[in-house]
């Protein structure tokens, strides 16, 4: 038997060792989306037009013509089983469906070895949230809560100051969201008004600043809430404004003020700062510019511009920044970067709003 020399098998090896040093291809991520509303449409919209990602199918229980894409040549489905059963190959099911069923559904999704991205909220309650990150631990795969406001630059850069104690010991963190919701807007769904499918309306509205309330100063306790339904009684199942008051875990003391019921157009989406150094102010109509910073021995920078709001119709909403959210899934699937919004945050989300109702 003819013996391989030790220099051919060293040179072997390096050269095994090369080759897979050298920069591969990138396959794009492939996506199905659950729910072909207006935010499961821009979902599929932005996936298709990311090179790193690609969109393999649609569902909903609406037919194609209904939700616009009898034309696009995607499959598509009625039935969420029927997609999962389907045998098609995609690696990534977007969950855009009514709140209360979102983490029923990625709980199927999950089942089939699928990662999940879940539009907020990630449940309408902890339980619900806990078992779809049970399951996730289980299958071996990630879920991404879409809180697209973090990628922001006011947001990223007052999570920056606070990070780098530039105001000091913090004092005061008050949250505002003045928005309108009119009635047309509950008309053109037959969930949205729903106790059990919609939730209220710091789940659907507001979510997004109570995220970056935690992700920014942390966890809350002592809960006092007021609630009161001015403007949506004859339509809706729970309040449309609300006071909140609370003390951050470091002894800060914070406040969320918020209703849908402002007259015409959404009016404000703040955040204010109080801190022994100094004052911010983010503010404008969807948390979008800085509107007050005076803070000892710091000068303001200039910001990247921020996202215009999501056009929903006559409505708008939070920052429009999903592709940047699906362009996180692709490099983290990839394991070029870590996740933007974990499970385990998403929960922490739906837990202090359900604390929050609980305490009215």
């Amino acid at each position: 038997m003819n013996k391989v020399s030790p220099w051919c098998k060293y040179r072997g090896d390096f050269l095994w060792q090369c080759l897979h040093l050298l920069p591969m291809e990138k396959k794009p991520v492939k996506f199905a989306v659950v729910g072909c509303g207006r935010i499961g449409n821009r979902h599929a919209t932005l996936i298709q037009m990311d090179p790193d990602c690609e969109l393999v199918a649609l569902c909903d229980i609406k037919s194609e013509e209904e939700t616009g894409w009898e034309n696009s040549n995607v499959p598509y489905f009625n039935d969420i089983k029927d997609l999962l059963d389907s045998g098609l190959d995609f690696e990534v099911v977007n969950i855009c469906t009514p709140n209360g069923i979102h983490a029923e559904q990625a709980l199927q999704a999950l089942e089939k070895s699928k990662h999940v991205v879940i539009e907020k909220p990630m449940g309408l309650n902890k339980a619900s949230c806990e078992r779809v990150i049970f399951k996730a631990f289980e299958m071996s795969r990630q879920v991404f809560i879409v809180m697209q406001n973090r990628y922001s630059p006011p947001s990223a850069w007052l999570k920056e100051m606070i990070l780098e104690e530039r105001l000091g010991r913090i004092h005061t963190v008050q949250i505002n969201c003045y928005w309108n919701r009119g009635d047309d807007y509950y008309a053109r769904s037959d969930w949205k008004g729903s106790k059990e499918l919609d939730g209220g309306v710091l789940f659907t509205q507001f979510s997004h600043f109570i995220d970056i309330m935690y992700w920014i100063f942390g966890d809350i306790t002592d809960i006092k809430s007021t609630f009161s339904n001015f403007a949506h009684a004859h339509n809706t199942e729970f309040e449309d404004s609300g006071t909140v008051t609370f003390t951050f875990l470091d002894g800060s003391l914070g406040s969320l003020i918020f209703t849908t019921g402002v007259w015409g157009k959404n009016m404000e989406s703040s955040i204010t700062v109080t801190g022994a150094k100094g004052s911010i102010k983010v503010g404008g109509q969807y948390m979008d510019k800085v509107e007050y910073c005076h803070v000892e021995n710091y000068e303001m920078p200039e910001l990247p511009p921020t996202n215009p709001p999501n056009d929903y119709g006559p409505y708008k909403g939070s920052a429009a920044n999903h592709i940047h959210v699906f362009k996180n899934v692709a490099e983290v699937l990839r394991g070029e970067k870590k996740i933007t919004t974990n499970a385990l945050e998403g929960m922490k989300v739906t837990e202090i709003i359900e604390r929050m109702y609980q305490a009215g």
